[in-house]
Parts: C-alpha cells; sequence; structure tokens
C-alpha cells in the first residue's frame, strides 16, 4: 500500500544569469518554466510542503554566477516568495557539500520535487544523487530548461537536451510530470510513478 509522500519542493539556481545573464535558457522558454516554478512555490507553501531555494556561487571575477554580481542573483520572482531553507552550492549537485542530506532527513522528508535550472548539469546531478540517496524524485518538465551546446563530441539543441534527459530521468530516476499535474497530486497527497528501464526500451522495441 502507497504512503502520502513526504515531500519537499527544491528550486534550483533560478537566477538571473539564465534570463539576462551569459546563459539564456533556450527550451521550455523562460517565459514557460518561470511562472511554472511560481506556481509551484506557491503551491507547496498552501500545502506545507517546505520549499528550499538553491543559488550557485562562483568566485568574484568569473564570468558567471561570480558571488555578488547581478547575474547570480536570485530572480526577483522567486527572491520575493517565502521559504524554508535556502543552500549555496559551489557545484552542480544540490547536495555537494551543502548539508542538504542532513536538512531534508532531519525533517522525514521522503520526496524531493526538482524546478530550476539547468535540466542537464545541477538539476540532473541532483536528481542522479537523491536517487541514490534513496529520495523519491519528481521532476516538473516545464518549471525546468536546457540551453544548446556545441563542443568537440558534437551539437545538440536545447529541445533535444531538454527531452532526452527527461526520458532517462523518467526511465529510472525520477517521475516527470507536467507542473498541472504535479499540482494536482500534491493537492491530493498523492505519489508520482516513474516508469523503468527495461520497459521504457521495450516500447521501442515492439
Amino acid at each position: 500500500m502507497s504512503t502520502t509522500p513526504r515531500r519537499a519542493l527544491l528550486v534550483i539556481d533560478v537566477q538571473n544569469e539564465y534570463f539576462t545573464g551569459d546563459l539564456p535558457i533556450e527550451y521550455p522558454p523562460v517565459a514557460t518554466s518561470l511562472p511554472n516554478i511560481v506556481q509551484a512555490m506557491k503551491t507547496a507553501k498552501a500545502q506545507d510542503i517546505p520549499v528550499i531555494v538553491v543559488q550557485h556561487d562562483t568566485p568574484e571575477g568569473s564570468p558567471i554566477f561570480a558571488k555578488g554580481s547581478a547575474g547570480w542573483r536570485l530572480h526577483p520572482q522567486i527572491a520575493e516568495l517565502p521559504i524554508d531553507h535556502h543552500v549555496n552550492k559551489t557545484m552542480a549537485s544540490s547536495f555537494a557539500g551543502t548539508g542538504l542530506r542532513e536538512w531534508l532527513a532531519a525533517r522525514s522528508i521522503d520526496t524531493l520535487t526538482i524546478v530550476g535550472y539547468m535540466t542537464h548539469n545541477c538539476n540532473a546531478s541532483t536528481v542522479f544523487q537523491a536517487a541514490h540517496e534513496g529520495l523519491t524524485v519528481e521532476v516538473l518538465d516545464d518549471a525546468t530548461g536546457a540551453l544548446s551546446y556545441q563542443n568537440a563530441a558534437g551539437k545538440v539543441s536545447a529541445e533535444e537536451i531538454h527531452r532526452v534527459f527527461n526520458t532517462v530521468f523518467h526511465s529510472n530516476f525520477a517521475a516527470v510530470v507536467s507542473t498541472r499535474a504535479w499540482i494536482a497530486a500534491a493537492s491530493s497527497g498523492e505519489a508520482l510513478e516513474r516508469d523503468n528501464l527495461y520497459a521504457s526500451n521495450l516500447r521501442t522495441r515492439r
């Protein structure tokens, strides 16, 4: 028999760098993701779900996320909302060197809902570590976002990155759902189901 999830909402790196700085989120557009992040935060507070805001720090003078810079600051719509805990991090995972796992354990949190940026970097590393730590993980696909890459390994669009990572998450590591679906589940206390690796692959071979 399933039990009611003890959720926390983790809002990862919703900082100006992704809006007006040098790392503009491309897909989904921030005009979609930001309102959904705000709505998720408001819903969490209404349902007594703890809200944790994560902020990425790099040293002064760094090209992105330099501590104290305009790009480092939280987006104003996030900064004005009430939260339960604030985490500063220097590595991709929200767990690395932050004490987040201990904070969650002290409150008997068993389910971590992830929103924010970027799908394929800080979100992904946090999803994987949370799953390995034994937490149930949820990702809101329309309250997260990616940008495009090109390097020696290849070139990939933001849409491809976002779609591929979310498909991988849902196959094994996290339940990937829309903000609307999560709000319904959070309001009713229902658990969300992820898929499994075998079934996800099998569907492609039928």
